[in-house]
């Protein structure tokens, strides 16, 4: 299996045996993002759940972007909700990879997925046509099937209903991933951060085994590239390695614990 993406798309990347690296930029920082591309990662995590930009700026949005277009690094946007009309906004203004938090049942995945495409199933789409960002303000040919083509939306499974529900959620069309939230799943279970605990192991496994059974691409958290390189071998398709402020942390206080503390000389 290859260890990273060949830089043309988390859609592509799930096509093949691949598995995607990426960071959570935690900091929102425009020149972070771009620079997060120079050094070859695949994708850079911005979470709109926990903190950062209101969901609704696109300008702030749109800079990130900009900046990860400028180095080809792909941005994965977790949404603060499900609703498709967040979904909608967020594609018109150029993210191709979105995934939302806290999915309880296959209903609200599908009319999340739905909304993100012009074609579904079939039938028609959810995803409204018009000429914003996403097309390069009407200068895009071939739109429509590019879009469908390339839009990836997947789901967080961090709640007790979710992995219950794990295998209708798996059967919705067009479902681009699932990520594994242990943390969230560990208080859901009544044990808050406490990954190792069996009831929160075994969540994650069920829901682990379930996606590659299903053929959907399954991400998570890796804690320690040792981690990181067992999942990668267990069958992950996307992995986040680490936090800008995780990585600060480290280095910083490396700096400060090999510092000489003697007195300067007179």
């Amino acid at each position: 299996m290859d260890a990273t993406v060949d830089g043309n798309g988390l859609a592509t990347a799930f096509d093949g045996e691949t598995v995607a690296l990426g960071l959570l930029d935690n900091t929102y920082n425009p020149t972070l993002v771009e620079f997060y591309g120079e050094l070859g990662l695949d994708f850079v995590w911005i979470d709109l759940e926990h903190g950062g930009p209101d969901p609704w700026d696109g300008p702030t949005i749109a800079n990130l972007l900009r900046a990860a277009e400028r180095s080809g690094i792909e941005v994965l946007l977790r949404l603060p909700d499900t609703d498709p009309t967040l979904v909608r906004k967020a594609l018109d203004l150029g993210v191709r990879n979105v995934f939302l938090p806290r999915v309880e049942t296959a209903s609200e995945v599908e009319a999340a997925v739905r909304s993100a495409r012009f074609r579904y199933e079939k039938g028609p789409g959810d995803r409204g046509l018009a000429a914003p960002r996403a097309r390069r303000w009407g200068q895009v040919e071939g739109y429509v099937e590019t879009e469908d083509a390339e839009t990836v939306v997947g789901t967080t499974i961090e709640t007790v209903a979710a992995v219950e529900n794990i295998d209708d959620i798996l059967a919705v069309p067009e479902l681009g991933f699932v990520f594994i939230g242990p943390l969230d799943l560990s208080v859901a279970l009544g044990q808050p951060n406490e990954l190792d605990h069996p009831d929160v192991a075994a969540a994650v496994e069920t829901v682990r085994e379930a996606a590659i059974d299903a053929g959907v691409p399954v991400g998570g958290l890796g804690f320690g590239m040792d981690d990181v390189n067992e999942k990668a071998a267990n069958g992950y398709s996307l992995l986040n390695v680490g936090s800008t402020t995780g990585a600060l942390k480290q280095t910083v206080t490396g700096w400060l614990e090999a510092f000489d503390e003697r007195p300067r000389s007179e």
